[in-house]
């Protein structure tokens, strides 16, 4: 059974830090492209960031660069955001994906919320 889990959401003050993990199970993880989306109310779902498989490049969403981080541990089946300087706009479900390339397979964790309030 494939899944995919997400922690490490809360409630934090602008200025502050969150480490969202997501750990995969039930699929090869080190073959699978793996993304963190978000999405706020009345918004569309956007990519924040994203880290290959086999080379291990991330790109990020333009207004989360220089303040999030996106790492993979294979030996884990883990990836982590670590996200800094959080602003109000960062309010969102923060969304674990699993993609393999050329393949097509696609999962989705449940999401876990992140609130920036002062």
């Amino acid at each position: 059974q494939v899944q995919l889990v997400e922690s490490g959401g809360g409630v934090v003050q602008p200025g502050g830090s969150l480490r969202l993990s997501c750990v995969g199970s039930g699929f090869p993880f080190s073959n699978y492209v793996m993304s963190w989306y978000r999405q706020a109310p009345g918004k569309e779902r956007e990519l924040v960031a994203r880290i290959s498989d086999a080379v291990v490049r991330t790109e990020y969403l333009d207004s989360v660069k220089g303040r999030f981080t996106m790492s993979r541990d294979n030996a884990k089946n883990t990836v982590v955001l670590e996200m800094n300087s959080l602003k109000h706009d960062d309010t969102a479900v923060y969304i674990c994906n699993a993609l393999r390339r050329y393949y097509g397979d696609e999962y989705w964790g449940q999401g876990t919320q992140v609130t920036v309030s002062s």
